[in-house]
């Protein structure tokens, strides 16, 4: 179910306790948009405890900073105290945080698009900010003086662009300056995985490509990349162009690779190290450059690659990403032929490709041992020999399989 009636519940249950409570930030902002969310943050006059007491589910997630999470009809609600803070040393945490009235929050905020409330109960809107003026303006604007909000958190530079972008609204002229005076301190005020969560939440919406472009502008891309410093806005424009038309859904990490397109595999992975990525986001980087290498051989060199490195690539969970990746390098004549191709061949293979992606070869270690072949590193190299007869000459019977093998080198080895 849709989250706003518990939310508004969440508010009913404050408000009849004695407290002031409203819907808060992004959802508020994202509603005078008709932007539909569920992502609904709560604000309110109540303490932590009285909120604990109010509620039989709540998980602390922020006591310090009056941020407790409220589990109603399944939905997680962030339900902060109003506040003011104050003694910001490191650039992104405050040192004194004291109660405060719904006007004084609103002033620590970070945009006026987002410093608005909502109260759902009456169906009014609270905005001490100028938020609904900002929104009507398109334009994107700090709360107060620029470089206090910037200073308070530095990952608000990056905000600021973000927001930019997703909704098409330019930064006013102090806010941008403030960003442009204070880019070179984002790091290390910054953590590096704050920094990947912004790109990524950046990669969400459309025209990533123009946000990582103003970040190059602003001196906020080099800061956190040096190895672009110095690289001009005419060949970020350039490297990120086919970015574009990449596929909706793409990872953030394969949209970010466009920086940095001609370096080496060790390059990248110091990359996926220094972005702090996970796992898996290091093993997408990996197939990418590898499928990169493939993919872009000229057509007689990939039409001499055996059937079995086609089926093993087409199994990989990456190859379609691969493949609309370098379409997207292509001119738009050559786009449909390259993807038909290898919609041909992933449909010639698709057997392999279905055998190689559940584990389930034609010829297993049961079928060797039947023959005579004891387990061991023979047997592994056979069971490999095998799944390659197979794919490239399209056999399916274990039998006829096994008597080629027995032609082999490997078989008397």
């Amino acid at each position: 179910m849709p989250a706003r009636p518990f939310a508004t519940s969440v508010v009913k249950q404050l408000v009849d306790a004695g407290h002031i409570a409203y819907f808060a930030g992004g959802w508020v902002r994202d509603y005078l948009m008709q932007h539909p969310s569920d992502d609904i943050d709560i604000a309110t006059s109540a303490s932590v405890a009285q909120i604990q007491a109010i509620f039989p589910r709540t998980i602390p997630v922020g006591v310090a900073f009056g941020i407790v999470i409220v589990v109603e009809g399944g939905h997680h609600f962030e339900v902060a105290t109003f506040r003011k803070e104050s003694g910001y040393l490191d650039g992104r945490r405050p040192t004194s945080i004291e109660p405060a009235s719904p006007e004084e929050d609103a002033q620590r905020r970070d945009f006026t698009i987002n410093g608005m409330f909502w109260d759902p109960l009456k169906n009014e809107l609270h905005d001490y900010v100028s938020g609904q003026e900002d929104i009507k303006k398109r334009v994107i604007r700090a709360i107060g003086d620029p470089h206090e909000r910037f200073l308070e958190d530095r990952l608000r530079m990056m905000r600021a662009v973000r927001y930019s972008t997703r909704f098409d609204f330019p930064i006013e002229p102090r806010t941008l300056q403030a960003i442009v005076d204070h880019s070179a301190s984002l790091l290390p005020a910054v953590a590096m995985e704050r920094i990947w969560q912004e790109f990524k939440k950046m990669s969400q919406f459309a025209h990533f490509d123009s946000g990582l472009v103003t970040l190059h502008q602003l001196n906020l891309l080099p800061t956190i990349f040096p190895k672009l410093k110095g690289v001009s806005l005419e060949e970020i424009q350039q490297r990120l162009e086919s970015l574009s038309s990449y596929p909706q859904d793409a990872p953030t990490i394969s949209e970010l690779l466009e920086l940095f397109r001609e370096d080496s595999l060790e390059e990248l992975f110091d990359l996926c190290d220094y972005l702090k990525l996970s796992r898996t986001e290091r093993d997408t980087v990996r197939f990418l450059h590898t499928a990169k290498k493939m993919l872009q051989m000229p057509s007689a060199w990939q039409d001499k690659l055996e059937k079995i490195e086609w089926a093993q690539f087409y199994a990989n969970a990456h190859s379609t990403l691969s493949i609309q990746i370098t379409a997207a390098h292509l001119p738009l004549h050559q786009r449909e032929s390259f993807l038909e191709t290898h919609r041909e061949r992933q449909q010639v293979l698709e057997h392999a490709i279905h055998r190689i992606q559940t584990q389930c070869p034609i010829v297993r270690s049961d079928h060797l041992l039947q023959a005579g072949i004891a387990p061991g590193k023979k047997m592994g190299l056979l069971l490999k020999e095998a799944e390659r007869i197979s794919v490239n000459n399209a056999i399916e019977d274990p039998s006829a399989i096994i008597q080629l093998l027995k032609k082999s080198d490997l078989w008397y080895n």
